[in-house]
């Protein structure tokens, strides 16, 4: 009996030890999932695979450079993703790198897109020219630095608020993530397709530029008509109804939250401008 009692906590430790490595491992992949650390997970794989294919073919010169490569590519790794990394131990340090939301994922996604329509929809009706970037896959970490922090939780009246004429933030896109609004008064790149219409500004040349560059969903409200429109994927579409912009934020930010598969397109059949 003694015997068995060994073996079987022996076992259970086993068992606890691995399951803790896989957890912090599917912690870790999230946490970097769409950032620029995940294709270098991709790149070492791929190193890996060349370093054993050299060794059964008993190729000595790339075995020696891949070599190198193993011994100082941790210290590259340091240097180049050291935001990822700092990230990372700040997570850890608040308590947040195991622990969940209280609130449920329909909850903040629907409080999410309810807050964005009835932003547009007010700034539309007053003309008031706003420009919202929502990051979805690709992150975004590099037009946030172009801004102003806010790291507040996302309200139509705080969204509102930022794009209201002659206020320090009003100039420039503001950038969300999930329920959060992380910056203000960011510059995103401008398009130079010579396809976009003589007649569109500025604010529709940056969410072209942007949406040319990552899978990010952007929308603007014009200053001068009031219309809405939505740009991704290097797609414009105009004169958007609220029905269709609920549409669109439904079918493009649900993945985000509630871990479906991620849906193609916009979400609907309309008219690209």
């Amino acid at each position: 009996m003694l015997g068995e009692g060994i073996v079987l906590i022996s076992v259970l430790r086993i068992v606890v030890d691995i399951a803790l490595v896989w957890y912090v491992f599917y912690k870790l992949i999230m946490l970097l999932r769409g950032t620029k650390a995940i294709q270098l997970l991709k790149g070492i794989f791929v190193v890996l695979i060349f370093y054993f294919i050299s060794y059964f073919l008993n190729l000595q010169t790339v075995q020696v450079m891949i070599e190198q490569v193993i011994v100082w590519g941790p210290l590259a790794i340091i240097i180049l993703f050291q935001p990822e990394l700092r990230r990372a131990l700040e997570q850890i340090g608040r308590g947040s790198f195991f622990s969940r939301n209280r609130r449920s994922e329909e909850e903040i996604f629907n409080h999410t897109v309810d807050a964005i329509v009835k932003s547009c929809n007010y700034m539309a009706k007053r003309r008031i020219g706003a420009l919202i970037t929502i990051e979805r896959e690709t992150n975004m970490g590099d037009f946030v630095e172009t801004g102003i922090p806010i790291g507040g939780q996302l309200t139509n009246q705080l969204l509102t608020n930022i794009f209201v004429p002659n206020t320090p933030l009003h100039d420039g896109a503001v950038i969300i993530k999930q329920n959060e609004i992380v910056a203000a008064a960011c510059y995103l790149p401008l398009s130079e397709s010579p396809f976009i219409s003589k007649e569109l500004g500025t604010r529709h040349r940056a969410a072209m530029g942007i949406s040319e560059v990552s899978d990010a969903l952007t929308i603007i409200v014009s200053e001068e008509t009031g219309g809405i429109s939505c740009t991704r994927n290097g797609e414009l579409h105009r004169d958007i109804n609220e029905d269709k912009l609920i549409e669109i934020l439904r079918a493009n930010l649900e993945p985000n939250f509630v871990k479906t598969p991620l849906l193609k397109g916009f979400g609907w059949k309309g008219n690209k401008k």
